[in-house]
C-alpha cells in the first residue's frame, strides 16, 4: 500500500528555490501518477504540479509555469518539486498525493496524502 511522505520543505528569501522530495514509506511510487498540492492559511488546496507513470503527462498550475519543476528518479523512488523563483504567494503546506487508480487532471481527490511539509518565502 503506498503511503507518501513529503521533505524538503523550510524558510527561503523571496527569489530563492527550495526542491521537495515525494517518496513513500509502502509500496514504490514509482507505479503511481503523483499530483503535489499545496493549502495555504486561509486558502483552500490546490494543485500545483503532476506526473503520471514513466514520467509521461506532466502538468503544472498556470502559475507554476516555468518557475516550478515535476520529475521523478525510479531509482530513488521519489518524486520531486524543484521550485524556483520563489514569491512569498508560494507559502503553503505542500502535499504529494495518489491512489492506485489516480492520472493526472482527475477531477476527484486522491485517496492516499502524505503529511505534509511547510514552505515559507519571506524576506
Amino acid at each position: 500500500q503506498v503511503q507518501p511522505v513529503e521533505s524538503g520543505g523550510g524558510v527561503v528569501q523571496p527569489g530563492g528555490s527550495l526542491r521537495l522530495s515525494c517518496t513513500s514509506s509502502g509500496a514504490t511510487l514509482n507505479y503511481y501518477a503523483i499530483n503535489w498540492f499545496r493549502q495555504a492559511p486561509g486558502k483552500e488546496r490546490e494543485g500545483v504540479a503532476c506526473i503520471n507513470v514513466r514520467n509521461g503527462g506532466i502538468t503544472y498550475a498556470d502559475s507554476e509555469k516555468g518557475r516550478f519543476t515535476i520529475s521523478r528518479d525510479t531509482a530513488k523512488n521519489t518524486v520531486d518539486l524543484q521550485m524556483d523563483s520563489l514569491r512569498a504567494e508560494d507559502t503553503a503546506v505542500y502535499y504529494c498525493a495518489t491512489d492506485p487508480l489516480w492520472v493526472c487532471g482527475s477531477r476527484r481527490q486522491p485517496l492516499a496524502w502524505g503529511p505534509g511539509t511547510q514552505v515559507t518565502v519571506s524576506s
